[in-house]
């Protein structure tokens, strides 16, 4: 079994070394100084104050790795158009692609049922480029949930979590998913496959709607945001906004709103990625974490006014940063 992990910084990094660590035929696609580092001197992971290098075999240029069973993406959404080309090359004729992308996924649409069955986002797929040029059929989706982080060059170092839930977009215990399954299990990661893992996206999308954009807008971390009143009651509204949207969709939702924010809040003093990404100076998940959720409440008729507020002023927050 092939397996690429195509986006192999933190969460990629931490996939990649759990995988190669088992023995698992990995390759990674990276670049720059990660890149060299991990050519040069191997994939170092530090776990548990554990720290363990592997060799693995890494490329700028997923051209020179060769078809795949499995390509697991771990890019950030925003990126993702520009590759199709060569995802499409890295998956043959029969690879599978593996979506570990934050967000609203552009293929949600694809065995969904009902009357919106094959619909494609323009807000995460513009033009259809990813619907056309890799195709639903292929898709595996991944809900991600542990937290990682680039040490320096070539090491990435864990912080918690090691779950990464998987399903087929019709819901059905398909080989492939099943074999994959096995494959991070035997890596020592949580894998288990969802019936229903639209259910999942969904709760991970709620924080990720709603903590993100509000703390980019206010610099603030995840336990002043979700505990001071007026940050926490703009998240709720939200959320709630998001639920309306989801529950009409058929999705239901293991936790209530608070109980989520209360988990938020428990994270303590982080730094959200689109924080991170403004203070960084690079491009905002925006339309994946955001957009997405306006254009499915357009969709399904169901009013956003709190999340279309808080999308256009962190899309004047990333123009007025150069970053659109």
């Amino acid at each position: 079994m092939r397996i690429c992990i195509f986006g192999a910084g933190a969460i990629g990094g931490y996939l990649g070394a759990k995988l190669a660590l088992a023995g698992a035929e990995v390759a990674l696609v990276a670049r720059g100084p990660h890149l060299a580092a991990i050519r040069a001197n191997g994939l170092t992971l530090i776990e548990e104050g554990e720290r363990r290098t592997v060799a693995v075999r890494a490329a700028a240029d997923p051209a020179e790795l060769g078809p795949q069973d499995y390509v697991i993406v771990t890019l950030k959404a925003h990126s993702v158009p520009a590759v199709v080309p060569q995802l499409a090359g890295l998956l043959g004729e029969s690879g599978a692609l593996v979506w570990g992308v934050n967000g609203l996924p552009w293929w949600y649409f694809h065995h969904h049922g009902g009357s919106l069955e094959g619909t494609r986002l323009q807000s995460v797929d513009p033009g259809g480029a990813q619907w056309q040029g890799l195709g639903p059929e292929r898709v595996l989706g991944c809900v991600v949930y542990p937290a990682a982080e680039v040490a320096e060059p070539g090491v990435v170092r864990h912080i918690e979590g090691n779950r990464f839930s998987l399903g087929e977009p019709s819901g059905e215990k398909s080989g492939r998913v099943v074999r994959l399954a096995e494959a991070l299990s035997a890596a020592g990661l949580k894998a288990p496959v969802r019936p229903r893992l639209r259910d999942e996206i969904w709760v991970k999308l709620w924080g990720n709607l709603s903590f993100n954009p509000i703390s980019a807008l206010t610099h603030a971390t995840l336990d002043v945001l979700c505990t001071d009143p007026g940050t926490r009651a703009v998240a709720r509204a939200m959320m709630l906004e998001a639920q309306a949207i989801a529950e009409r969709l058929g999705v239901k939702f293991p936790i209530d709103v608070d109980r989520r924010i209360e988990g938020g809040a428990a994270v303590g003093a982080h730094r959200t990625s689109m924080l991170q990404d403004l203070e960084a100076g690079r491009p905002m998940e925006i339309e994946a974490l955001v957009g997405s959720v306006a254009e499915l409440g357009r969709l399904v008729d169901v009013p956003t006014p709190t999340v279309d507020t808080v999308l256009a002023l962190v899309r004047l927050r990333a123009k007025v940063a150069g970053l659109t």
